[in-house]
């Protein structure tokens, strides 16, 4: 069972109205609202960090020949699908 806990943050008012809006429009309580973009917010940052540890200490030409590795084991097609056009 997850314990359930308080937190009290102290925001700004215009910040507060943005938050009720958006949670009434999305058709949410402003505490689910207010827990899924704490978590996307921590979600987000989480996924830089794992980025800049995979990063660390190598050269753009060394990450660059990476990317060019991994797609270079996409198949190539001759002609792209309806869907996949502009």
């Amino acid at each position: 069972m997850n314990k359930k806990n308080v937190l009290t943050i102290r925001i700004p008012e215009d910040l507060k109205e943005r938050i009720e809006k958006t949670a009434a429009t999305q058709g949410v309580s402003l505490n689910q609202f207010a827990l899924y973009a704490f978590t996307r917010g921590i979600s987000d940052i989480d996924t830089a960090n794992f980025f800049k540890k995979r990063i660390q200490g190598k050269s753009k030409d060394a990450i660059e020949a990476g990317f060019k590795k991994v797609m270079g084991k996409v198949g190539k097609k001759d002609k792209l699908p309806n869907w996949d056009k502009l």
